[in-house]
């Protein structure tokens, strides 16, 4: 019933939108104001908070299904996720409170500030520093690559607390967009994903209340990677939903054009071509499931199975939207069909959330 209600949902209010979207490089407002209608938007914030309560599979179903038609669109609630899990996790109920409530509401999203400029797949090397000031803390540095950045409204921030320390001296805080001295760069021009902005965010002298720290000092950048345990399995999700949306759009395409005076649905090299795309989304889904179930509760190899399902799904996404642009063969690498769309939009599925070099070291050490 949720993948019915979320497919007509994206067909109906999502997926008209999308080709402009990617064309006009803009954020999807109408998509936000669908999901957000909805309670779409952030389906995992638990009830107490207002939220809809979902559980960790179908969160993945929702993203699934959006990515399906609109990959920018699906990081509303992937995103959301992301950002905001760190304080579900390891934050005050105080400011479980405070922060999960408009979030539920829609009235906020929520972005996630890890990576730096010098501190990208070796996260514990960022820069960005927080110095307490008696009952304040002042943040300053740079964080690249934030995904929503200037949209959303809170923002869940490393910062190094304690630098003789490393990964056990960062600790993360909630900075909001509306704090004196938050700014942003200017949008990443990016080669996919281009309906969800990308932005350097500026901290510069940002005082922010001590209470906002997520978690006891030291503990951010356990808290950081705890959450990616939990959000590669989304990303996963989106990645399966855009794979899904090319093998559709390639199904129904190759049913209606001839060649040789018959459908080329008919040539044997084609049917294995669906073939081949149909049974690895399917095997990235099941392994994207179980994960998401794992995610739930919690599970001792949740570590591994969240960078596998990630990993593969992505790769999966990567050769299966290739093979669709293939298989329209002239069409499919113009602008004119979905499937050259899905093919860029795919590619980042690989880097994002940890890339899957390091998906790969994430699974060596903590084989099951």
């Amino acid at each position: 019933m949720l993948r019915d209600a979320v497919r007509a949902l994206a067909e109906a209010k999502i997926a008209p939108h999308a080709a402009a979207v990617d064309e006009e490089a803009r954020f999807p407002q109408e998509a936000l104001e669908a999901l957000v209608a909805n309670d779409l938007h952030a389906v995992h914030v638990p009830e107490e908070y207002g939220g809809a309560g979902a559980d960790a599979l179908a969160t993945v179903i929702v993203i699934e299904e959006v990515a399906r038609v609109c990959a920018s669109s699906s990081l509303i609630p992937a995103v959301n996720k992301l950002g905001s899990l760190p304080v579900i996790l390891s934050g005050s109920e105080e400011l479980k409170k405070k922060y999960m409530t408009p979030l539920a509401k829609g009235d906020a999203m929520f972005s996630y500030c890890l990576s730096e400029p010098d501190a990208g797949s070796d996260a514990a090397g960022m820069k960005t520093k927080a110095v307490r000031d008696g009952d304040h803390w002042v943040l300053n540095g740079v964080k690249r690559w934030i995904t929503n950045a200037g949209v959303s409204e809170y923002y869940t921030v490393m910062a190094v607390t304690d630098p003789a320390k490393r990964s056990k001296g960062i600790s993360a805080f909630v900075v909001e967009k509306s704090d004196e001295g938050v700014s942003f760069g200017a949008p990443e021009k990016k080669l996919g994903i281009k309906g969800s902005p990308t932005r350097e965010v500026y901290l510069d002298n940002v005082r922010i209340p001590a209470d906002r720290m997520i978690g006891e000092e030291g503990t951010g950048f356990a808290t950081a990677m705890r959450t990616l345990d939990h959000t590669r399995i989304t990303i996963a999700a989106q990645a399966l939903g855009i794979a899904q949306g090319a093998l559709d759009y390639a199904k129904g395409y190759v049913q209606e054009r001839k060649q040789f005076g018959k459908p080329i649905a008919d040539f044997q090299g084609i049917q294995f071509m669906l073939a081949d795309m149909a049974m690895k989304i399917e095997a990235a889904r099941q392994l994207t499931y179980a994960a998401a179930a794992k995610s739930e509760r919690g599970d001792g190899d949740l570590t591994f199975q969240g960078a596998a399902a990630k990993c593969f799904a992505s790769d999966v996404a990567m050769e299966v939207t290739t093979d669709a642009v293939q298989l329209l063969g002239g069409y499919g690498y113009t602008r004119d069909y979905p499937v050259e769309r899905m093919m860029r939009d795919a590619k980042i599925t690989q880097i994002y959330e940890g890339t899957n070099q390091v998906q790969r070291i994430v699974m060596a050490r903590n084989l099951p």
